[in-house]
Parts: structure tokens; sequence; C-alpha cells
């Protein structure tokens, strides 16, 4: 049975009136595009530093800048929320079911941690005993009843204080399709073999891509995850190829949806905002091949003859297009996966990726970029 969900992914909002409250139009246009374009997400996702002081007044601009929006809304804490040493404040400000343990949509058990209460404020990111124990029976409950774990936390594991290998150790072992964190101020992609990770650059804090806002799109299609990021102001509609995997995701090379066995080739799109024009997919170099509603957002073709190797493919729909490269091998060639070492660290960045908005340099203040 298929099973598919994606969400609005809005980078560390850092709210402060000390920068003239740089992120908030940025959050009201964001707001504007996903009730004009995307109102059937599943939520949208607040990674954590919402407030840059955690002060009333900056979570208060961040709720009225949400009210309009349509969809629901899920949040975090990051370092920055815990300012102070406490959480009091984040709490009073955003209402229990904006900031959950744990939720399900559609057969994806989505996890939502906590890593700052538990340390001294500051970078000193870990779990209390409690949340790694919910985290574990989050995760034991996700595979009990076949649903496809999801976890949301502010962090890597690999930039965690304490117990950041143990914790991916555990992802790994519980098969999660996809972590989702902020932290980063920069888009960022990583892949330990076992579990993809994922950052999105920060709302109001930026120095790459000569400092543009955006957010990103993230779908997860039968457990393949995809990340796209979206400068604010981008024409609609999106399209995003959500089956087969990118090779540069695999996490799970005998499974068929991430390494394709030779001969037919499904693949399915998601195409997000309105359109008239046709969605057409292309193998390598081929002409176009007409892409089918699938309903409920998704587009599938199916394409013939396809031979073991490397493939480009490309999903349009007029201008907007969009590009995985899928290693294709038989049964008896599929990769061999390695050992885990240095679960969820940023030593597994996947560089440089034009299609999914990363460049690959990690300039934010924790890597190779200015302090804020």
């Amino acid at each position: 049975m298929t099973s598919s969900i994606y969400w609005l992914h809005v980078g560390d909002l850092h709210m402060d009136e000390a920068d003239d409250w740089a992120a908030l139009p940025r959050l009201r246009q964001i707001v504007q595009e996903a009730n004009a374009h995307a109102a059937d997400a599943a939520f949208v996702y607040l990674p954590g530093d919402n407030a840059n002081h955690a002060t009333a007044a900056q979570y208060a601009a961040i709720v009225q800048a949400l009210s309009p929006l349509t969809l629901p809304w899920r949040a975090i804490p990051g370092d920055h929320d815990f300012e102070g040493g406490s959480l009091a404040t984040y709490e009073a400000s955003f209402a229990p079911a904006q900031r959950p343990e744990c939720e399900v949509f559609g057969g994806h058990r989505c996890i939502f941690l906590d890593v700052v209460s538990a340390g001294q404020g500051g970078p000193d990111f870990r779990l209390s005993a409690h949340h790694l124990h919910r985290a574990t029976r989050e995760l034991a409950r996700a595979q009990a009843e076949g649903q496809t774990p999801l976890v949301f936390m502010h962090t890597f594991p690999g930039d965690m204080a304490d117990g950041g290998e143990e914790l991916a150790r555990l992802f790994a072992d519980a098969r999660v399709a996809f972590v989702d964190t902020g932290h980063t101020h920069y888009n960022e992609l990583l892949n330990d073999g076992w579990v993809v990770y994922s950052a999105t650059r920060s709302t109001a804090q930026i120095e790459e891509d000569d400092g543009r806002p955006g957010f990103s799109l993230v779908c997860v299609h039968d457990s393949v995850p995809s990340v796209r990021f979206r400068r604010i102001g981008q024409p609609w509609p999106h399209v995003q190829v959500v089956s087969p995997c990118d090779v540069r995701l695999l996490t799970r090379v005998t499974d068929p949806r991430q390494v394709p066995r030779p001969g037919t080739l499904q693949v399915v799109a998601r195409r997000i905002g309105h359109a008239t024009a046709p969605m057409e997919v292309f193998l390598d170099a081929g002409a176009p091949s007409p892409m089918q509603d699938a309903g409920a957002g998704l587009w599938q073709a199916s394409l013939e003859g396809v031979g073991a190797g490397l493939h480009r493919v490309v999903v349009a729909c007029g201008e907007a297009r969009d590009s995985v490269e899928v290693l294709v091998r038989p049964v008896d060639d599929l990769p061999r996966r390695h050992q885990l070492v240095a679960p969820g660290h940023a030593c597994h960045s996947i560089g440089a990726w034009a299609p999914a908005g990363m460049d690959g340099t990690q300039r934010g203040p924790n890597r190779n970029g200015g302090g804020w």
C-alpha cells in the first residue's frame, strides 16, 4: 500500500526586534504561498530557534504571522528558545497542539524531540532519559503498527554534546526514513548510509545564496525521502520527483523503490500548486513521456526497457522541473551497504546539489560562517 506525505520546513526564524524583525515579513510571505499553493501539505514545521531571545514579544510576532495559515503548524525548541535555562515562555506562547511529542499522519509516525532542555544551554544538546525512552517507545510502535518513522529535532545527532551516536544508531536500527533538523543556518543533506538527515537555511540569518530566504518542501513517498529548497517568490507550480530515490539518498539498497531493477521503471512525482501544462517525464536524453494523474497531487509514469546503470530522470510541468539520478541494478548486482560509522554526523554531507538547493559550503555560525 502506497503512503505519501509532504510538509513545509521553515528554517530557524530567530525572530528578533534587533534586526528590525527580519524574519517577520518573510514568514508572512511563506504563509501566503502555503495557503495559495500548498494547502494539501500535512503541516508547516518550525525546527527550533524560533525566538532569538525567547521573549514573549518575539513569540507573539510568530503566532501573529502564522494566524492566517490554513495548515496546521508544528514546532520544536532550539537552544535560543532555551535562553535563560527554561522553555517556559516557549511553552506558554505555543499551544500544546502545536508542539506535540508524537503525531501520526497517514501511516507516518512523526516523532518530535526536545534536545535542549536536558542541557545547560547553548550548544549543550542532549536527550533526557525520559525523552530517549519516549523516542525508543515511539519507534517501536511505528514498527509494530507498520508505520514509517520520521524524526524532527533541532540538530544533527553528530552535533549533540552527549548521546548523539546512541541516538543515531537507534534511528538506524528503527529504519527511520528521514530526520529533519534546524540549527545549521544553511541547507544540508547528510546520508550516513542508513538514515537521511536534512537541515534548511535560517529564515532571518542567512549567509549562503546571497542571503535569499525560502523554505524546503520535504516529501516521503513509500519511505523514499526527497527535499527541495524554494526561494520565496519563486514561480509555481512546484514539481518534485518522489520515487524512485536519488542515488545520493540511498539507504535501503535491496528495496526496488530505491535501487530499481532493469525493465520497467516506475516514476512518481508530486505537483504542488495549480497548473494547466501537462506533466511529462524524460529518461536521460530521450523524448518526453506523459505522466498520469494518480490523485492526491501525485503523478506517475511507467518507462519501459530501462537497462542497468545510472540514469537521469527529469519531470517537467511547463517551466517547472525536477531531476534525480537513479541507479538501476539487477538483483544479483546490488550495491553493498557499509557498516555504520559516525552515524548522524556532518562528515556524511552529500555536498553541493543544485536541484535541491544545496551549495555545500556550510556557511553558518556553527561551521564556516560568521557569528550572529
